[in-house]
């Protein structure tokens, strides 16, 4: 292999010969001025010889010391990743579906910045190759939705760019993968992207990291690696959710009697300054067990809930602390010390609501079903909110935006499709295209039946009659001999669907993730084609919220 320029041995031997000849310089120069001084005083001339001598003695030094810098300098050069001399900034890469992988990438650029590192943020489907390709180095935060589906907002990129092996040799990635071990494709889009990269050429900072529903230990392991990654070990950790203090104002069943589950109005307030939020923004609850589960737990293990223990800078008693987390499992608790238990306890995991308000209602507003475990016990989420808490509690609520399910920022029509207790979205949508004006609507929302699971009816049958709904179209699944879903109205108006995306219409789509989703994606696609779907999801005009 031949050397480079700043490698060879060729300038080495050029600063020896150059040395040489300087030194042999200064011996004739000591000389000639040593024979001329000898003419004055002999003392004087010792003295302006050393002077002498020091002088061009510091000035070869200097100038032997700022060439081996630049020599330095250009060996660090050619030896430093070209990215780390072109493409210093780290680029973070985002793709997400309801807001998480968003959150967690800004996370990331902001704690490489507050490592001094210069950072780029982009979502992936504004991502091109050229950009791609120039980048250096890229961490990617994505999100799956669906069974293994990129999100939405990603489209673009898997459409242009992964459906064959690109030429990234020169690309360094890490890649957060967010993901729900109950599909069975967990984090699949990640490991798409993954797979892709590597038939592509491109190399791993380190390995890849999947979370499972915002799994704080898996968070804290990506953060490892920035650290690593930025050469900062004091990096801030990352922060639960700032929950706030809500009260629970409302609480009403609205369909009684229904097959298909308990579903609840609730209304919350916060008990602590005002909030603000926009239609298509979620909500993230802190959940509690049910006291009596608390009470079995302390009387099990013989324990005093009123124990009062600190944490963290917190004191509270033992009964609170055990409300809001998993409650352990221990062999003789009284052997271990209450703060270890503390310590040691995992938070219970937040579950998010789309919010059915907008701010002028005066509240947040909920739809949520109670959701059942196999045992039979409603679910930790669900169960607080609809059977545990009481009417006044106080409730642990954030609200996080999803930008990707905001309306419409113009007066273009708005078709709005959901099932279930999607309905809450679509509900705050269409208060604020009322707010606004914008009565260019049409509904078509499906439950099983009418006379039970019509949520909202007055309020939506009243937008209808005063114009704000132009069109609403409901499908009942458990009335008249054939199972009717919202996917088959939407069949039945291909025509008028057709009408509405020529007119610029926007799509909306919030509730089952099953069934539902792509029941009416495999529509979309039948009426309009899979070019015309696929543009409308790049132009924002395809959004969904489903779960």
């Amino acid at each position: 292999m031949s050397a480079s320029p700043a490698t060879s041995t060729r300038p080495a031997w050029g600063n020896v010969l150059l040395c040489a000849l300087l030194a042999v310089l200064i011996v004739a120069l000591m000389t000639l001025h040593a024979r001329e001084w000898e003419w004055h005083d002999p003392g004087t001339s010792r003295w302006w010889g050393a002077v002498f001598v020091l002088s061009l003695w510091a000035g070869f030094t200097a100038w032997l010391g700022r060439h081996r810098r630049s020599i330095a300098r250009r060996m660090a050069e050619h030896m430093a990743p070209a990215d780390a001399r072109e493409h210093s900034a780290i680029l973070v890469a985002y793709a997400s579906q309801t807001g998480n992988a968003e959150q967690w990438a800004r996370q990331t650029a902001q704690s490489l910045q507050t490592a001094g590192e210069s950072v780029r943020l982009i979502e992936l489907g504004h991502l091109d190759m050229e950009t791609l390709v120039g980048a250096g180095r890229v961490l990617f935060v994505v999100s799956t939705t669906g069974e293994g589906d990129a999100p939405d907002s990603a489209a673009r990129f898997v459409t242009q760019f992964m459906r064959a092996p690109a030429s990234l040799d020169s690309l360094r990635y890490g890649l957060l993968a967010l993901g729900d071990r109950d599909y069975d494709d967990f984090c699949g889009f990640g490991r798409a992207l993954q797979h892709w990269l590597q038939q592509s050429g491109a190399t791993l900072l380190f390995d890849p990291v999947e979370v499972d529903n915002s799994d704080a230990a898996a968070l804290r392991h990506w953060q490892h690696h920035l650290a690593l990654l930025s050469g900062a070990s004091e990096l801030p950790d990352w922060q639960a959710p700032d929950y706030q203090r809500w009260q629970l104002i409302e609480r009403t069943l609205l369909n009684p009697h229904s097959t298909g589950g308990p579903c609840f109005h609730l209304a919350l307030c916060p008990l602590e300054g005002t909030a603000n939020w926009q239609a298509g923004d979620l909500v993230e609850i802190g959940p509690r067990h049910a006291v009596d589960d608390v009470e079995r737990w302390l009387a099990t293990h013989a324990l005093d809930g009123n124990a009062v223990v600190e944490h963290h800078g917190r004191r509270a008693c033992l009964r609170e602390w055990l409300s809001a987390s998993h409650l352990p499992e221990l062999g003789d608790a009284q052997q271990n010390p209450l703060t270890e238990l503390v310590a040691g306890l995992q938070a219970l995991p937040h579950r998010e609501y789309s919010i059915a308000s907008v701010p002028s209602d005066g509240a947040v507003h909920l739809l949520v079903r109670r959701m059942q475990r196999d045992d039979g016990s409603p679910g930790i989420g669900s169960g607080w909110l609809t059977q545990h808490a009481d009417v006044g509690s106080d409730i642990a609520l954030r609200i996080r935006t999803n930008s990707g399910f905001h309306a419409p920022v113009d007066d273009r029509p708005l078709v709005l499709i959901g099932n279930g207790t999607g309905l809450a979205g679509l509900r705050a949508l269409l208060k604020a295209r009322v707010e606004a004006g914008r009565g260019r609507n049409w509904l078509l929302f499906g439950e099983r039946e009418s006379a039970r699971d019509f949520y909202h009816r007055d309020e939506i049958l009243q937008w209808q009659q005063q114009g704000w709904l132009e069109r609403v179209d409901l499908a009942w699944s458990r009335e008249g001999e054939s199972r009717v879903y919202v996917q088959d109205r939407l069949r039945a108006a291909t025509d008028v669907l057709q009408s509405w995306v020529e007119r610029g219409a926007a799509i909306y789509v919030c509730g089952s993730l099953a069934g539902m989703a792509p029941g009416v994606d495999a529509i979309l696609r039948e009426a309009l084609g899979d070019a015309t779907v696929e543009q409308l999801r790049e132009a924002g005009r395809y959004r969904r919220d489903v779960y």
